[in-house]
């Protein structure tokens, strides 16, 4: 059962290059933690709800942060980490006087550090694992290595010379699904290298259990896994997204074991409106 309280209650709708979020100013409420993946859920269903690749919500952290913010996919499943969320979330921020400019908060992955430039917003992204190795994965003909970082996320990234004939919805799912990357799954990447510091990427995101427009935990995946592997070289890797628009990775360091990794795109404020009772009804 919703919370009575639940039942009107404002939002904002970003974009961040075609990945889309419903985000909620939770600060005072009205949504308890208990109700917040029934509540993304149901936002997130598109022609039923607002329609979004997953929901967050920003409320009160500790005293050495600004905020804190809880992701939550389209099916209601809660990510530690979503690097396109995050971005549109430090720019809502700022927009609604939460937090300044250069701004942290508190994700389920740790500490974020972010700058808000108009529409521009830099972030430093915590908890960059190591490679963890690779795994080969065979779907119905279609064999290709995997190799295994978690970027905040678990992702599994292959680099392929032919991205546009893939289908990502296909392969993503089975090997979203693959025992090699059990129990808990993982995202996965198809990427393609075009240039020195270039790479196309397309991305079958858990939980929203679809291939999205960009992902920017997959576009940090791709860029350290492609420079570890010496695919493309420099420290700043430019990562062109299904939604038509960059995300540029760059970071400090080795690319195995790097001591920062910042993620930086523009983000989009597409609207805000006010959710009814309706739409928690069957």
């Amino acid at each position: 059962m919703v919370h009575q309280t639940m039942e009107k209650f404002s939002f904002h709708k970003y974009s961040g290059h075609g990945n889309d979020f419903v985000i909620i100013d939770n600060w005072n409420g009205p949504i308890l933690d208990a109700d917040q993946s029934r509540v993304s859920k149901l936002l997130s269903r598109p022609k039923f709800g607002v329609g979004a690749d997953g929901v967050v919500f920003i409320g009160a952290g500790p005293d050495e942060v600004d905020f804190a913010v809880r992701f939550f996919n389209s099916d209601g499943s809660e990510a530690e980490m979503c690097g396109n969320a995050i971005r549109c979330a430090a720019h809502l921020a700022h927009f609604l006087n939460i937090a300044p400019a250069n701004m942290t908060f508190k994700t389920k992955a740790g500490v974020v550090e972010s700058t808000v430039k108009e529409r521009q917003v830099t972030v430093l992204l915590p908890k960059i694992s190591r490679p963890e190795g690779a795994a080969l994965v065979e779907v119905e003909g279609f064999s290709q290595t995997y190799f295994r970082i978690n970027t905040g996320v678990s992702h599994a990234v292959a680099f392929v010379d032919d991205l546009e004939s893939i289908n990502v919805a296909k392969y993503g799912r089975a090997v979203r699904f693959h025992n090699s990357f059990s129990p808990e799954g993982a995202n996965v990447d198809f990427v393609r290298v075009v240039g020195d510091n270039v790479l196309d990427v397309r991305t079958y995101e858990r939980g929203v259990e679809a291939e999205t427009l960009a992902c920017g935990t997959g576009a940090t995946a791709a860029s350290l896994l492609a420079v570890n592997q010496g695919l493309v070289k420099g420290d700043e890797i430019i990562c062109h997204t299904r939604g038509g628009e960059d995300l540029t990775v760059s970071f400090e360091g080795k690319p195995d074991a790097p001591t920062k990794v910042f993620l930086k795109g523009e983000v989009r404020y597409v609207f805000s409106g006010q959710v009814g009772p309706d739409i928690f009804k069957k």
